[in-house]
């Protein structure tokens, strides 16, 4: 999963900028590449989960995500639905 590990480093710089640099939203924005809404939503997640930095050693990726992301479902592969009937054998009542 390189594009989940890439994001959450990417938080982890965030708030490493942040709490370690003192670097505003804006200049943590421009050295990450990040919008400045996005630096915003991840710093404001992570005050809601209590997260501050250094994060808590035994906090991996994963751990991290759950912490800042607690409602995303896991992701499942969507199935499509079949039509109940195909259309050339529904009630011809309808097209009156």
């Amino acid at each position: 999963m390189p594009a989940h590990r890439s994001a959450m480093r990417k938080i982890k710089d965030v708030l490493r900028l942040k709490f370690e640099a003192r670097l505003s939203h804006r200049q943590i924005a421009a050295a990450t590449g990040l919008s400045k809404a996005a630096v915003t939503k991840y710093l404001s997640r992570a005050a809601e989960a209590g997260l501050g930095w250094p994060l808590p050693a035994e906090l991996d990726e994963t751990a991290l995500e759950r912490r800042l992301f607690p409602s995303a479902a896991p992701s499942r592969p969507r199935t499509m639905r079949r039509p109940t009937a195909p259309p050339s054998t529904r009630s011809s009542s309808a097209r009156a």
